[in-house]
């Protein structure tokens, strides 16, 4: 007979279980496509145990989304911090462009970026992304100083980022993926 205890997970251990296997599985097969049994199953819960700690799968989903973009909206923080820090000259807007090129290198949190934008014709999940994607602005604005269209130039080469680096582009060796995938 085994004299070992068994530990119990708090519910907020639970629940970052939960978070950390629906990242991967909503990363993979979206909001739509994804099942709660298979969410449940990668957390070592049941399914019921997953709906008391999140009540709907959209509530699931707006977690993930409001996460995906506090990691970017630290990330970024930290890069303006340190090109301030540095006093070497570096901008702080190209150190939290510099930044994102690194977060792109997580492919699940890409993916999940992108099934974040590909689900938010739900009204719950699209403000939850305009939320986001407010803060991410407000900062990146505030902390570079940057003009309107200064600002509108960044994002937009973000989102060609975000498209070289889901088909991964820099895996190939010819002109056009050449160019596209050249962030300096």
């Amino acid at each position: 007979m085994s004299t070992a205890t068994r530990t119990l997970s708090t519910a907020e251990e639970r629940r970052e279980a939960v978070l950390q296997a629906a990242e991967k599985a909503f990363a993979a097969r979206g909001y739509h496509g994804t099942p709660t049994t298979e969410i449940a199953k990668a957390a070592g819960i049941s399914q019921a145990y997953l709906f008391r700690l999140f009540p709907t799968k959209r509530e699931l989903f707006v977690a993930l989304v409001d996460r995906c973009y506090e990691r970017t909206v630290a990330t970024f923080a930290e890069a303006a911090d340190r090109a301030a820090a540095a006093d070497d000259g570096t901008s702080p807007l190209a150190a939290m462009g510099a930044a994102y090129g690194e977060l792109l290198r997580n492919r699940d949190a890409l993916l999940l970026q992108l099934q974040t934008h590909a689900a938010a014709d739900d009204p719950e999940v699209r403000e939850a992304v305009r939320r986001g994607f407010r803060r991410l602005y407000e900062l990146v604005a505030r902390r570079s100083e940057a003009t309107d269209a200064e600002l509108q130039t960044w994002f937009a080469h973000g989102m060609l980022m975000n498209v070289v680096a889901a088909m991964r582009a820099d895996e190939l060796d010819e002109p056009w993926a050449r160019a596209l995938t050249c962030w300096d």
